[in-house]
């Protein structure tokens, strides 16, 4: 199957892509010195944080210090990688593309999980069908692979209104969805149980490390020269080995739930326990 889908890919590779694809590269200019503003993206964050505090301190919902430091750390990561020149470039350079791309969906999307109120359950039929685990498990997983398959990619660069108002917005929304029921804070009546959690998030290493592998592995450029062979294969190891630690990190996160899980469980069974015995007592 590996075998395949390298070959899939090299194929793909030789069809090439028009000369409009090259043109858009600006390499002349400084990296650093690349910064944009982003509407599209910073007004629907200030509305977002908007609502979240209103209704935090509305008391609507309760949040614990510890979920706002999450919540605002996956709001200043999005900022981390699209206002300044990783965003801003992401379009010039393979590997500042993939560093946005891993940040948006293996950081942002998981910390603004872990930021939601335990107490927001929307029972909306389009909200709870994507976030059903095998759905968002697949469109997570189809977004990751599809993007930089070599024609879907050349259609992005060649279209940058794609890449602002599709490709990195879905880069947010996916995520969240498929991590919203993995790394759920509740300890008792669980969206999914830890255990599926923790083999869901499993799983998912292995497209992203095999993307990753095959990206960084390909002899050429996968892209019709669109990126040098070196920044392909940094790209490329970024996804292969950056997916593997990052997706660790938040197996440990739902392995540490489903602990704490078990032993809410165990006192829930010896509270009910020491409640039989009391009530055998009182009759004796």
């Amino acid at each position: 199957m590996m075998i395949y889908f390298h070959y899939f890919l090299i194929s793909l590779h030789y069809r090439g892509y028009p000369a409009s694809i090259m043109e858009m590269h600006h390499h002349e200019i400084s990296i650093w010195g690349s910064w944009q503003l982003a509407p599209e993206i910073l007004l629907p964050l200030a509305l977002l944080c908007y609502i979240y505090i209103r209704n935090t301190k509305s008391n609507q919902y309760t949040v614990s210090l510890r979920q706002q430091i999450f919540f605002f750390s996956g709001v200043a990561s999005i900022l981390a990688v699209v206002i300044t020149p990783v965003g801003a470039r992401a379009m010039d350079y393979f590997s500042l593309h993939m560093t946005q791309h891993i940040t948006l969906m293996m950081v942002s999307g998981p910390l603004l999980v872990l930021g939601t109120p335990n107490a927001f359950h929307p029972t909306h039929r389009i909200f709870l069908t994507l976030t059903n685990p095998w759905i968002s498990w697949l469109l997570y997983a189809a977004l990751m692979i599809g993007v930089h398959l070599p024609v879907p990619h050349g259609f992005i660069m060649d279209n940058p209104w794609a890449h602002t108002f599709i490709e990195v917005p879905l880069y947010i929304v996916l995520p969240y969805l498929f991590y919203f029921n993995l790394l759920d804070r509740n300890l008792s009546n669980r969206r999914m149980s830890p255990a599926f959690s923790v083999i869901s998030l499993f799983l998912m290493m292995v497209p992203e490390t095999l993307t990753g592998f095959f990206i960084y592995t390909n002899p050429s450029s996968l892209y019709g020269n669109m990126y040098t062979l070196t920044d392909q294969r940094r790209g490329g190891s970024l996804m292969w080995s950056g997916a593997m630690i990052i997706d660790t990190i938040w197996m440990a996160f739902a392995v540490y739930h489903w602990i704490k899980s078990e032993e809410q469980k165990s006192l829930e069974v010896d509270a009910e326990i020491a409640a039989e015995q009391k009530l055998i007592k009182d009759f004796e």
